[in-house]
């Protein structure tokens, strides 16, 4: 097993503490809206309500396609959101799961800094470069 690390950052115009709000707690309404073209059929818990080690299953329109993940950690005072994709149609044979960290911080502008981390934990001898 190897793990594979990708970070980057994302300027946003939104003020940190709203775009956590918005995306974290309000983001099963609000994310199908903004990102309609993703054709989600489905956002329904296996367990928990959204707590660190809730079980989320996420089923989109085309060809039966989903995911599950799981929460691991959530800090509204730091502005921190973790999760893991645990299980997902097309891509699942070759990784352990796939864990994205979001960190949000104030910029300069008044809106807000993402901070993005992603580790794929792949299984086997299989590889990911950043191509």
């Amino acid at each position: 097993m190897g793990i594979f690390t990708y970070e980057y950052e994302v300027i946003i115009e939104i003020p940190p503490v709203k775009m956590f709000k918005a995306c974290i707690f309000d983001g099963e309404n609000l994310i199908p809206k903004v990102v309609p073209d993703q054709a989600f059929k489905g956002i329904d818990y296996i367990e928990g309500n959204g707590e660190p080690g809730s079980i989320k299953k996420i089923t989109f329109e085309k060809a039966s396609h989903y995911m599950v993940e799981k929460v691991e950690a959530s800090d509204k005072d730091e502005l921190v959101y973790s999760y893991s994709v645990i299980e997902g149609s097309g891509f699942m044979n070759k990784l352990e799961k796939i864990t994205y960290e979001t960190k949000l911080e104030p910029s300069s502008t008044g809106g807000s800094i993402s901070k993005i981390s992603c580790k794929y934990y792949t299984i086997g001898d299989f590889g990911i470069t950043e191509e």
